[in-house]
């Protein structure tokens, strides 16, 4: 049986007519063989401004993916889940669940951003404009 001539550019299609390469992006991975089909992260959900950082001296154990041990690296300085999404090419919902694995793992730290009741109070703001005027 002859190869079917590619396209260049152009992605390449198995014989059930599913789309498996693209020439210039490399093999396409579907998000639910990262997350090994599941759609939520373990634990508490992430925000998406949440601040993650990976965990000085931490040590990955055997199991996690090339993508869990992406996003680790990416955790080395602190960096926001909605960042590890956009940098990594992953889809925030599968950042979310590998960022729940390495949670799991006690790898990273996760900070949450300040709920509302913590902001400071709309006198303080005043009060800090009027310190500043006054400089």
């Amino acid at each position: 049986m002859a190869a079917r001539p590619r396209r260049r550019g152009g992605p390449d299609v198995n014989d059930g007519g599913e789309r498996w390469l693209d020439q210039d992006a490399g093999p396409i991975i579907r998000p639910y063989t990262v997350t090994r089909g599941r759609t939520r992260p373990t634990g508490p959900a992430f925000d998406m401004v949440a601040i993650v950082r990976a965990v000085p001296g931490g040590r990955p154990q055997p199991g996690l993916g090339p993508e869990h041990l992406r996003v680790l690296r990416m955790c080395a300085a602190p960096t926001s889940v909605v960042d590890l999404a956009s940098e990594s090419g992953l889809s925030l919902g599968v950042v979310r669940v590998l960022l729940g694995d390495l949670r799991d793992q006690q790898l990273v730290t996760v900070r949450a951003p300040a709920s509302v009741s913590q902001l400071p109070g709309e006198h303080i703001l005043r009060e800090v404009i009027q310190g500043l005027q006054a400089l």
